[in-house]
């Protein structure tokens, strides 16, 4: 009887993996194309919703999303759109990169990470496919085709910081000091990913590097990494870290690391802070 558990358990196995290579087999021979993945879009759009993400997403003159273009899509209405497409070829995403309206760049990151995910289970592992996709979302990141906050943060840390966990991260440092806001927002985001496995040392140094950043989206994104892994891996080493670099922290990212600390010791940081600033 252990025998054909053990046999019904290893064809299970089997056939789940051939399920999943004849997917990515078909992916190769899909029909689908960027302008279908449009037109599903086209029809989940309200234009009601245009202006009021052009504001919360800041596309106005001289805003960090400046020239971006909405159509009103719902982010859940747009991961529905991306889970009918998941065949869609990288040449076909590639042309939703291209386009200058951010739910189609929305629609390309969420399907990248779908596929990423399928392949990281340990039924379906393919570590070929996974570095190939995070080698597509890298070179679209430094083509500047991920170039908003929250299009950073739905996909860094599985595209990125996931694949990265068990390699060399200096990619990250590399980014980390790039010109680029969100190459550098991709470089802290991603560490999310090694935060949940209980390691923050690239949180750390990377946050090192981030902390005289000239951008409040860095000083948000870097603080609230800070504050992930006090609440995630242990306190003592956040409250290390604020004891030597607090006062040398802008305002936002202080009060985004601290936040989940004690009034006692809120109140302890920003006064370290408020002493170097008078």
């Amino acid at each position: 009887m252990f025998q054909k558990d053990i046999l019904l358990k290893y064809f299970t196995q089997r056939l789940i993996r051939l399920q999943y290579n004849l997917s990515l087999h078909k992916q190769n021979m899909s029909t689908e194309t960027a302008e279908d993945v449009k037109l599903a879009l086209a029809e989940q759009a309200d234009s009601k919703r245009i202006p009021i993400l052009q504001r919360f997403f800041k596309t106005g003159e001289g805003e960090y999303a400046h020239g971006d273009i909405f159509i009103g899509v719902r982010v859940p209405a747009n991961r529905l759109v991306a889970k009918r497409f998941l065949t869609l070829s990288l040449i076909e995403i590639d042309h939703l990169f291209n386009s200058p309206i951010h739910e189609h760049r929305q629609t390309a990151l969420f399907i990248l990470v779908y596929r990423y995910l399928a392949a990281s289970r340990s039924t379906t592992r393919d570590d070929k496919l996974r570095a190939e996709l995070s080698s597509f979302y890298v070179k679209a990141l430094k083509r500047g085709r991920v170039n908003n906050w929250d299009l950073v943060d739905c996909s860094a840390e599985h595209l990125l910081g996931n694949y990265l966990e068990d390699q060399s991260r200096q990619l990250l440092y590399d980014l980390a000091s790039s010109s680029q806001l969100w190459e550098r927002r991709a470089a802290i985001i991603a560490t999310f990913a090694f935060i949940k496995r209980k390691d923050g040392s690239t949180t750390f140094d990377l946050a090192k590097i981030l902390l005289h950043d000239r951008e409040p989206l860095m000083h948000k994104a870097v603080g609230w990494m800070l504050r992930e892994t006090g609440k995630r891996i242990n306190k003592k080493i956040l409250l290390k870290f604020l004891d030597q670099y607090a006062a040398q922290m802008p305002r936002i990212m202080l009060s985004y690391a601290i936040e989940h600390l004690s009034i006692k010791q809120r109140t302890h940081y920003r006064n370290l802070k408020d002493l170097v600033c008078k």
